[in-house]
């Protein structure tokens, strides 16, 4: 056999697009992840470090230093909007890699375009490289947004080698958008674009031309049907930080979330709401998912929540009604529904309340999705308002999380909770027993030691409203 023809098949290899294990021959399912149809040939990727034959050159050693030192942190590059601001840490850092996904339509390219026109405005000199759309189409959208007048610098490339030399040309951008990472293809790569040696060699490529640079890179990825950012978590790891653009189509807000973050905290969140000018920022989340219904109703509680370092007040909505069916359905909008099934069980087994028989269905309102355990008691009081067809006191907030044991345990963050309710006029608050009850003027607050007294509290506090049919 020729030794070009071996040479030529060494290069060659099966990589699943998910997860970027590696096999030397194809399959339908990817043992790594557990994905099938996942696993395509790529030729041209370099030999694993450690393979027969290959030696590494010898290198240099480098300069260790200490942890103290005197270098002043570079300014961080505000675009003006405080709440995309907000999530990625009070700025972006320069030389910073970060990396933007959420679905189709959510409103990804008209954030970003608003961002660098902002920062044009201000005099800074950005760029928008789009693999997706032509100038004229992006122009159109600048034109609606009313940025047209902003000095925003366009282009339409795919080419890896071309977008950096574009954006080596005179004074080194500030702020540069690539949208989106899965079009883009290097020459010095055997496979199509979107392929896990694409990706890694387009972003390594892109994230090296940014630290030297000096500029904030925004890498905007698409998202597979699960809501997770397309391709290898790879690329994640590859960049300082990962966003997602969460909404639903429904409502005309969206949410911004940090995922992971090297300079700034994670689990932030901005708010967005979408208006023909584009995206607004809401200045007071809380009264965006809070309920505007002035009569209370049974099935409904406020939860004092916290994403990241805000403080968010938000109406949980919870209907139990008899269920015809011989397994009762239990939906969920907004929360884990591994959760709520704990939580009816906790219920069930030491306060009695038995919801074997009925249909469940919990929603949180204005499209969030919570994720903190701090949410356990507003649920489980918006479940039994429901199931006994009473109301929970208006200007009442609940937090604290059950145990499977039935107890009520302290979560963190209690004054900026009570705070933010009592800003927002709540009088009263429900909470776990233990754990240091801070001073919250104006709000009377209520300890539980466990679900019973949960239940013992709502009983009380009905016995002088009326009864809603």
């Amino acid at each position: 056999m020729c030794s070009c023809y071996v040479s030529a098949m060494s290069k060659s290899q099966f990589v699943c697009q998910s997860c970027g294990a590696v096999t030397h021959k194809w399959s339908g399912h990817c043992d790594a992840c557990d994905s099938w149809n996942t696993i395509s040939e790529e030729r041209g990727a370099a030999p694993a470090s450690g393979a027969k034959g290959v030696r590494l050159p010898k290198g240099r050693p480098s300069r260790l230093v200490g942890l103290k030192g005197e270098d002043a942190a570079p300014p961080r590059i505000e675009t003006g909007l405080a709440e995309l601001d907000r999530v990625a840490g009070g700025g972006f850092v320069p030389g910073s890699g970060v990396l933007i996904g959420g679905d189709p339509g959510i409103g990804k390219s008209t954030l970003l375009l608003q961002a660098l026109a902002a920062l044009a405005r201000r005099g800074r000199r950005v760029v928008y490289v789009s693999g997706e759309e032509a100038v004229a189409q992006i122009r159109l959208r600048a034109e609606r947004l009313g940025l047209a007048d902003a000095n925003v610098l366009l282009a339409t490339e795919t080419n890896v080698s071309d977008i950096i030399a574009t954006m080596s040309e005179g004074e080194p951008p500030a702020l540069a958008v690539i949208d989106s990472i899965q079009t883009l293809w290097s020459p010095v790569v055997e496979a199509a674009p979107g392929t896990v040696s694409q990706l890694k060699a387009g972003s390594e490529a892109l994230i090296r031309f940014a630290k030297q640079k000096g500029t904030a890179l925004l890498l905007v990825g698409h998202v597979t049907k699960d809501g997770q950012i397309a391709g290898p978590k790879l690329i994640e790891h590859m960049v300082d930080t990962v966003l997602y653009f969460e909404g639903d189509r429904g409502h005309q807000f969206r949410i911004l979330r940090a995922v992971k973050n090297r300079f700034g905290p994670t689990d932030e969140i901005g708010v967005f709401e979408m208006s023909d000018g584009g995206l607004r920022e809401v200045a007071n989340p809380s009264r965006l998912f809070l309920g505007h219904d002035a009569r209370p109703t049974p099935g409904t509680a406020v939860l004092a929540g916290l994403e990241g370092t805000r403080p968010l007040l938000i109406e949980v909505q919870a209907l139990v009604s008899p269920s015809p069916l011989g397994t009762p359905r239990r939906t969920t909008v907004g929360w884990d529904g591994n959760r709520l099934a704990m939580i009816l069980a906790v219920l069930e087994a030491r306060a009695g309340i038995a919801f074997g028989q009925s249909d469940v269905y919990l929603n949180v309102a204005g499209g969030l999705k919570l994720r903190e355990p701090a949410a356990d008691l507003a649920v489980a009081a918006a479940l039994l308002s429901s199931m006994t067809d009473t109301v929970i006191p208006p200007g009442t907030v609940l937090f604290g999380e059950i145990a499977l044991s039935g107890a009520v345990r302290p979560v963190g963050q209690t004054e900026a909770r009570l705070k933010e309710a009592g800003k927002l006029g709540f009088s009263a608050a429900v909470m776990a027993a233990a754990g240091e009850t801070p001073a919250a003027p104006g709000i009377a607050v209520k300890a539980l030691e466990n679900v019973a007294d949960l239940t013992a509290w709502a009983a009380a506090q009905n016995r002088g409203l009326r009864r809603i049919a």
